[in-house]
């Protein structure tokens, strides 16, 4: 697998079923036409990578219902989503990384984070 260059932040337990590849749908309020390898960052660590595939939507909150094994969001969809359209980020091959990376902590809330300055351990540029 190639080293992702950036990172999505993610909320446990969430971003832990994503890098175990029980969650394959990510639920945003927008696409996005970031494809290929991207970071899961949790509570300031790189836990993990997967592929983001595609995109599919938009949906409802009611409409998303019907996928709750590939998302996992539950109740929370219909507070998230407030009425507006929803996207889901098709996610695929899964990596939990051994052991969790630091992500230098940036101030803001942030979607994206660029994973240049996160210490890899060796020099070969693919993950841990």
């Amino acid at each position: 697998m190639r080293r992702p260059k950036r990172g999505l932040i993610v909320r446990e337990p969430y971003a832990g079923w994503i890098v175990d590849g029980v969650k394959t749908w990510e639920i945003r309020k927008h696409p996005t036409r970031v494809r290929g390898p991207i970071g899961i960052v949790s509570g300031g660590r790189l836990i993990g990578q997967v592929d983001v595939a595609g995109v599919e939507g938009p949906f409802s909150a009611e409409e998303l219902r019907a996928h709750e094994e590939r998302h996992r969001a539950g109740a929370f969809l219909e507070a998230y989503a407030r009425g507006a359209p929803l996207w889901a980020w098709v996610l695929e091959n899964p990596r939990r990384y051994s052991v969790p990376l630091p992500v230098p902590p940036r101030r803001g809330r942030m979607l994206w984070v660029d994973l240049a300055e996160v210490p890899w351990p060796g020099s070969d540029q693919t993950e841990p």
